[in-house]
């Protein structure tokens, strides 16, 4: 899959782009900035803020009991596909009390990637929920952290409780070429969804 620079084409072409959203979301901790800054084709836009003693009474650091900061607004990344698509990558604030920010990130997205942490994966259970309830198509990543037991697709769907429709997929958001087939798996999702809903209008 070859990407493609803001310098591949001129100012005058920029009419002619189409902008792609997408969203990536999950709990606390799961590797959400990481996978924009892995992918980004520019610096990305972080809104982290050191975790204080004051926040660790309502966040629950177990399991990533190194993480020291957190984000409490939004990650937007950039993608140029082509000189006629753009990608651009909003990663959601994972704490509770930052959910409030998931609604206005939704707006426009045409997809998301779910990422989960198969050591806690009850943390992904409002993420599902969310995209589920809005009806905005997903797939699930599944972030292979060091030290975390293996699952294959079905025990992950299954402890997720998602239809067999949604893909599942393993990845490591810290290497560039997992990152990017993760985005291409929602994208051939996207595109089958899309071909359904014409049939379906049909």
């Amino acid at each position: 899959m070859a990407f493609a620079t803001s310098d591949d084409f001129g100012m005058s072409d920029l009419r002619e782009v189409q902008a792609v959203k997408l969203l990536v979301a999950g709990g606390f901790g799961v590797g959400k900035t990481t996978l924009v800054s892995t992918v980004s084709e520019i610096t990305p836009l972080r809104t982290e803020e050191r975790l204080t003693d004051l926040g660790s009474e309502v966040d629950d650091l177990t399991g990533v009991e190194g993480k020291s900061t957190t984000t409490v607004a939004l990650d937007f990344g950039r993608i140029t596909l082509s000189s006629e698509v753009v990608l651009y990558l909003f990663g959601t604030p994972g704490q509770d009390r930052f959910w409030f920010m998931w609604r206005e990130l939704s707006v426009g997205a045409l997809g998301a990637v779910v990422l989960v942490d198969t050591r806690r994966m009850q943390d992904s259970f409002a993420a599902v929920d969310f995209f589920e309830s809005r009806e905005i198509p997903f797939i699930v990543g599944v972030n292979c952290f060091d030290g975390g037991e293996i699952y294959d697709e079905d025990e992950v769907r299954n402890a997720l409780d998602i239809s067999s429709q949604v893909p599942v997929q393993l990845c490591d958001v810290r290497d560039r070429n997992s990152a990017k087939q993760l985005l291409v798996r929602l994208f051939e999702h996207l595109m089958i969804q899309a071909t359904a809903d014409i049939a379906g209008a049909w």
